[in-house]
């Protein structure tokens, strides 16, 4: 059946139906990571949020191409124009090269991405190695007039762009206020107006990163990257733009203002953001130092975890809520994050329990098929991941009371629920059976229950009950385990294989 998607665009704060500028091709531009920092569970969201897009859109048909870009250079402290480059000042406090900070931290990114089962990208490209495409947007931005140089600096100017078009339509910034709030700055410093931000940057002579120019020695400004590399790769036209929404200003809203003012019109159609993952209602990050770190989640090595949590359950903890909803880190949500997964993998597990009748009771006919129906219809409804979740548990409680017996199923709708269970658990929410932790959980349960077993053999055969105590030694070799009297009491093991 052909799907009808709607996305929640940003710009018009609306939801649109989808459609695409060239179907069946899909360009779609993630913000990724500025890698100086391991990666935390704020980067897991955006990461998370579209990779469903990625899959979902892929699953209807269309051919996607994804960039998502890695900073290594231009992100300034604190997203501003001065201070220190973010990966500068960790390489400097580390005794390294800037390069060998931004290639440990993208090989940790991308080792957390894959234990998130996060697809990789179509194009990974690195701001490092399109200098060229970002001088000559600013060289395009300085012969239409908006940007002028300054010391050696090149600065959108703000004011002459917002007599022509406007600056703060993305983030619904009423900028008139800024600029003549600033006119008294004016003359202090290198920028006409404190708007005003930097495209490209004269380096100081204790600027390791550095790379000629028309206006020196430099390096560009951090909203230029992604407006070059999208318009590379995508084209100066295309479908998505996504990233979590403390880039919708100033990092996508001065995207917007580079486009407009280098080909006079915009790129992107649809801006997605994601929102926040908060602790106490504050947004984590590294800027604020109350992140955790995903490798922290998954070892649970730090004082505000209880225990560690798999990526999966990361994973499926990010998906039970809206993308487009904040949400509040605790343990006691993750845990119960744990308990659902694990809820959802037994259900499907449950599946080859089920014995098929002739055939279906007439309710379980309806609910196996509308089930698939009402699972797209929340994905179709700018990806409700939390919606489909909610129908997975319904076909997991469904199974149980097959399962049970308490109703009876038909070949062909048992293929039908277990289809649609695979296909939106493992196809299209990413979720993937984490076999390894699941073994070591049952083998442990293994040994606590057939240690008291020995121990109710042991009271037998201390009351020379010895009927009792060889039919618990049989039934336990039955069923797999091996048991050996010793002088020291009785021993076990499981007989794999």
């Amino acid at each position: 059946m052909e799907q009808k998607l709607f996305i929640y665009n940003t710009l018009s704060r609306t939801k649109e139906l989808f459609v695409p500028l060239h179907a069946p091709n899909v360009g779609m531009y993630v913000c990724g990571p500025t890698v100086y920092g391991d990666p935390h569970l704020g980067h897991a969201r955006p990461a998370i949020t579209f990779d469903i897009v990625f899959r979902y859109l892929q699953h209807l048909g269309y051919k996607v191409r994804y960039v998502r870009n890695i900073t290594d250079v231009g992100h300034l402290e604190h997203d501003a124009d001065e201070g220190d480059d973010k990966i500068e000042k960790k390489a400097r406090l580390e005794k390294l090269e800037p390069m060998e900070i931004a290639q440990h931290y993208t090989n940790t990114y991308h080792a957390a991405m894959e234990r998130l089962n996060v697809l990789p990208p179509s194009i990974e490209p690195h701001a490092t190695g399109h200098i060229i495409e970002q001088e000559e947007l600013v060289k395009q931005i300085l012969a239409n007039g908006y940007a002028y140089e300054s010391n050696g600096s090149v600065y959108f100017d703000i004011e002459r762009y917002n007599k022509d078009h406007r600056y703060g339509i993305l983030s619904g910034r009423n900028l008139d206020d800024v600029i003549n709030n600033s006119r008294e700055l004016d003359g202090v410093g290198e920028k006409r107006n404190q708007a005003d931000f930097a495209l490209w940057k004269h380096a100081q002579p204790e600027h390791i990163m550095r790379w000629p120019s028309p206006w020196g020695e430099g390096f560009p400004g951090w909203h230029c990257e992604c407006t070059a590399m999208g318009r590379k790769y995508l084209g100066d036209h295309f479908d998505i733009h996504g990233g979590g929404m403390d880039l919708v200003f100033p990092h996508h809203e001065c995207e917007i203002a580079q486009a407009v003012a280098s080909q006079g019109d915009e790129m992107v159609h649809y801006w997605m953001h994601n929102n926040m993952i908060t602790i106490d209602g504050q947004k984590m990050g590294k800027s604020l130092g109350n992140f955790i770190t995903l490798e922290q989640f998954f070892t649970g090595n730090h004082s505000g975890l209880e225990k560690a949590y798999s990526p999966m359950t990361i994973r499926f903890f990010i998906l039970s809520a809206h993308y487009r909803s904040p949400v509040d880190f605790s343990n006691e949500a993750l845990q119960a994050g744990e308990k659902g997964l694990e809820r959802l993998f037994n259900g499907i597990a449950e599946l080859e329990r089920i014995h098929t009748a002739e055939t279906s009771d007439e309710a379980v006919k309806q609910f196996v098929g509308g089930l698939r129906a009402k699972c797209y219809e929340a994905m179709n409804d700018d990806f409700q991941t939390q919606v489909v979740i909610s129908y997975l548990f319904e076909a997991c409680r469904q199974v149980n009371t097959l399962v049970d017996g308490k109703a009876h199923i038909s070949a062909t709708d048992l293929k039908e629920l277990s289809e649609v269970l695979h296909l939106f658990t493992f196809d299209l929410l990413g979720l993937k059976s984490e076999q390894g932790n699941n073994n070591a959980l049952r083998e442990e349960a293994y040994g606590k229950v057939v240690d008291m077993v020995l121990d109710l053999r042991a009271k037998a055969k201390a009351e020379k009950d010895w009927a009792i105590s060889d039919r618990i030694r049989d039934e336990l070799s039955a069923a797999g385990f091996e048991v050996k009297d010793t002088k020291d009491g009785a021993t076990w093991k499981l007989n794999k294989g």
